[in-house]
């Protein structure tokens, strides 16, 4: 019985580790630049925020999409703020988790900045309107 009782401790420990690892761990980071077109909190039980950026091409090309995960509140509300203008969002990858109770996407992001202008073409730029956000919004999941 004492047997059976450590193995379960030891596996119990063993995915613990992993989860602490993955949780933890980045596969790579970066930032994206676009507009957020898409954001909503979804999962049946596990919820999540998920989203997605148009992201900035060239006049004549299909926009390309990023799809991204927010799994802090406060970020999501700093990225509802900004919805409609130009943002940056710095994003990290996380690879090797099993479920879909951690968001649907492997970028996970956690932070957001207003960009402050818009290039339409070399040196011909569109000023965010004095109404915008503020400029910088990060915080650490």
């Amino acid at each position: 019985m004492k047997s059976v009782l450590l193995g379960v401790v030891v596996l119990a420990a063993l995915v613990a580790g992993y989860f602490a690892i993955v949780l933890n761990w980045n596969y790579s980071s970066g930032e994206r630049a676009g507009w957020v077109q898409k954001f909503s909190s979804r999962g049946w039980v596990c919820k999540t925020w998920e989203g997605e950026l148009a992201l900035v091409s060239l006049p004549g090309t299909s926009v390309e999409k990023f799809n991204f995960t927010v799994r802090d509140d406060a970020m999501a509300e700093q990225i509802n703020k900004v919805m409609g203008h130009r943002v940056s969002l710095h994003y990290e990858e996380k690879v090797g988790l099993p479920t879909s109770c951690f968001g649907e996407t492997r970028y996970y992001v956690n932070g957001v900045t207003v960009m402050a202008e818009v290039p339409l073409g070399p040196g011909v730029v569109l000023p965010l309107p004095s109404a915008a956000p503020a400029a910088s919004a990060a915080s650490a999941p």
